[in-house]
């Protein structure tokens, strides 16, 4: 047991914030905060729009591709300062203000995530493994880890990674139930109908046919990711509504919740909140 009396091998929680989370993000964190004193969790964390907002006034061009942003080697230095530095570092004070022990860490620290560099991305990372000693050791102290989506190329080159993949990496390494919580409430189809079933190939099929696009996309892929891995349960919710955490917890009428349909296939239920 840890000293808040959290179990850090059983029961453990991965929540990726992002889309506009971070920026009405009171209310999500105390509900992160409130979780914290009675359940193992570690919190990772996006902030492109934020990044975006430096690049502009910096006035360093931004492209995507895929859903992804395209960093250089310029954007990179601005990546690591915000995300790295001012997102994290905001996070982890209003945490602490909410009661909860968060400690602020990179995918860098440690051997976190380590991963395999996207050519057509720039310094962009797909997280392929890592060593997740660090996060352990830190959820064994009581503490929240609150990781900055950085991670370390094939040469330990500092590289960005998308958030969404960062959590799928570290929730499949801890054998984790992942949470996304985001601006969204879901995968929808062509015409804007709730996907109460989707497999793998007919996922592909959606992302192919655009009908599932921009930032969706990678979310997608990592529910698919963890499930393969081991996780029991991945969930996209909307994390502006109120006590967002919990009721993608407790509630299937909330949010995406994705799980293995039968033979391992991997299967989507989705309710509206």
């Amino acid at each position: 047991m840890t000293p808040n009396g959290t179990d850090p091998t059983g029961g453990l929680l991965v929540v990726k914030l992002g889309g506009t989370t971070l920026a009405e993000q009171r209310q999500t964190l105390a509900d992160v905060a409130e979780l914290s004193a009675r359940q193992s969790m570690v919190v990772v964390h996006g902030g492109g729009r934020r990044l975006t907002e430096w690049l502009e006034r910096l006035g360093i061009e931004t492209g995507f591709a895929g859903g992804l942003r395209v960093t250089d080697d310029q954007s990179l230095e601005v990546a690591a300062a915000v995300l790295g530095g001012l997102v994290n570092s905001e996070l982890v004070a209003t945490l602490h203000q909410l009661g909860a022990d968060a400690v602020g860490l990179t995918g860098i620290d440690g051997g976190l995530l380590a991963g395999e560099r996207r050519s057509e991305l720039g310094r962009v990372v797909t997280v392929r493994g890592g060593r997740p000693a660090v996060v352990l050791s830190l959820l064994s102290g009581g503490f929240v880890p609150v990781v900055a989506p950085l991670a370390l190329d094939e040469r330990g080159v500092i590289c960005n990674v998308n958030a969404d993949d960062a959590a799928a990496a570290l929730a499949a390494a801890l054998h984790a139930r992942l949470v996304l919580l985001t601006d969204t409430d879901g995968v929808r189809d062509d015409v804007d109908q709730t996907i109460r079933h989707l497999d793998e190939a007919r996922a592909e099929e959606l992302i192919a046919s655009g009908v599932i696009g921009a930032g969706m996309v990678p979310k997608v892929r990592s529910a698919l990711r963890v499930l393969h891995a081991g996780a029991t349960e991945v969930v996209i919710a909307d994390g502006r509504q109120a006590s967002a955490l919990q009721r993608a917890l407790d509630d299937q009428g909330f949010g995406t919740h994705f799980r293995l349909g039968a033979g391992g296939a991997a299967e989507v239920i989705e309710e509206r909140a």
